[in-house]
């Protein structure tokens, strides 16, 4: 699977791509990169045919493990575009980058 940078991965969501938040909602709820849509990891395999096949995905999770397993698992069902967001949303945030969520 391809993994690409927070920039990067920025860059294919202003071109149409999807990014897809596979953490859980409350990790969600604290920061996430702008414009991510959630399906949580939990629910991923009950849920995935939510997501379009004409568009590419980006997956995010914090650091970029299991949003790679999701992706995987896109990939094993016939998704022929997903990327993997190298670093997660940490890394989104450190890129200072668009996020939206928290307390303040």
């Amino acid at each position: 699977m391809k993994e690409v940078t927070p920039a990067e991965g920025q860059q294919l969501v202003q071109e149409g791509a999807l990014l897809i938040d596979v953490r859980e909602q409350g990790e969600y709820d604290e920061l996430h990169a702008e414009g991510a849509q959630l399906l949580p990891l939990s629910e991923f395999e009950a849920r995935h045919a939510e997501l379009p096949r004409d568009r590419p995905l980006v997956m995010i999770c914090r650091s970029g493990a299991r949003s790679a397993r999701a992706g995987e698992y896109l990939l094993g069902q016939g998704y022929g575009d997903v990327t993997n967001l190298a670093g997660g949303t940490l890394a989104w945030a450190e890129a200072g980058l668009p996020t939206q969520g928290g307390k303040g």
